[in-house]
């Protein structure tokens, strides 16, 4: 078991990898901001949303309300829910904050204004809300989350049993709608009049959705699932070590070898694709002769994958009446 314990531990290769892939995340969530939708007097939903309305109507910097809100949401979190705010969560949170706050100012303008202001609000709606997307997408796939009403979802859900989603949902319409509550400002001084704040609400609403369906996307095509079967020597070791130390389910399937008519005993493992290069160094270090099939599976569900979100048929109740 030691030695498949060393085997889980992550290198500080790996660890190196999924903080820089969390810092290209924030990046590009940052940059979706800060060239489409800032520049646009644009809003979305989150803490980011609000702090944008903020900076619109007093000039306040984003990454600095950014920040101080999640920084209380982590807090009040912590006494909450426990400490269960990982790492790279506070690194997303912190780089968030930092590029929010200096990205808007190193841009150059005509780069902006070729890119952004000259295509239209519509435009840039889409194109930040699928950049921003994108960006959360990838942090939340290395492990990393920017915060915001995702903790204020898990707040409401422990007190009143709801659907997280539904509350962020709730709390982002809340937030675009508030906008309305509050002057905005151009770059140029300029006074937004009702008409176009109520326009802004509108392009509101599509970037969160827009971005929403982004991140949806990119988790989706990493939460992939493969099966693999493992013809080995040493079953019953490689059985341990993925049940035990790797902490995924596997199945042992009798089997013979027709041109041997020899009695095997052959691994099946079904598997996040993610989890597929650890998988392949378990068996390479434990049997490196063992052979592998792996495959891609269209949908996997069950415990520890995809709920079966199909509805039963109602059946048909023939009423009986009392003569």
């Amino acid at each position: 078991m030691k030695m498949s314990n060393m085997l889980l531990k992550k290198s500080f290769g790996t660890v190196l990898k999924e903080y820089a892939l969390v810092t290209v995340g924030v990046i590009a969530y940052a940059l979706g901001w800060s060239i489409f939708l800032l520049p646009n007097n644009l809003i979305g939903g989150g803490v980011s949303g609000f702090a944008s309305i903020l900076y619109y109507a007093t000039g306040f910097p984003m990454g600095a309300t950014y920040f101080i809100l999640n920084a209380l949401l982590i807090l009040i979190g912590t006494k909450i829910l426990g400490t269960g705010f990982g790492g790279k969560t506070i690194y997303a949170i912190f780089m968030t904050s930092i590029m929010l706050s200096v990205m808007p100012k190193i841009i150059p303008s005509d780069f902006i204004h070729e890119f952004a202001l000259s295509n239209g609000k519509i435009i840039c709606t889409f194109l930040g809300g699928i950049i921003a997307g994108f960006g959360i997408g990838l942090s939340i796939s290395q492990g990393g989350s920017t915060g915001g009403t995702d903790i204020v979802a898990l707040l409401w859900c422990k007190f009143y049993p709801a659907s997280p989603g539904k509350v962020i949902l709730i709390i982002d319409l809340g937030i675009i709608m508030s906008s309305l509550l509050f002057p905005s400002y151009t770059e140029s001084g300029e006074m937004l009049n009702f008409a176009d704040k109520l326009a802004v609400v509108v392009y509101g609403l599509i970037q969160v959705t827009v971005s929403g369906y982004a991140v949806d996307m990119y988790l989706s095509g990493s939460k992939q699932s493969v099966q693999a079967f493992i013809f080995t020597k040493k079953v019953e070791e490689m059985a341990d070590a993925i049940a035990f130390d790797m902490k995924r389910g596997v199945t042992v399937l009798p089997a013979k070898g027709w041109y041997s008519k020899e009695e095997k005993q052959v691994l099946m493992v079904v598997t996040r694709k993610t989890d597929l290069n650890p998988l392949l160094r378990y068996v390479k270090n434990i049997d490196p002769d063992a052979f592998l099939s792996v495959s891609s599976v269209m949908g996997v569900y069950g415990q520890g994958f995809d709920t079966i979100k199909v509805k039963p048929k109602k059946k048909n109740v023939s009423k009986v009446t009392a003569e």
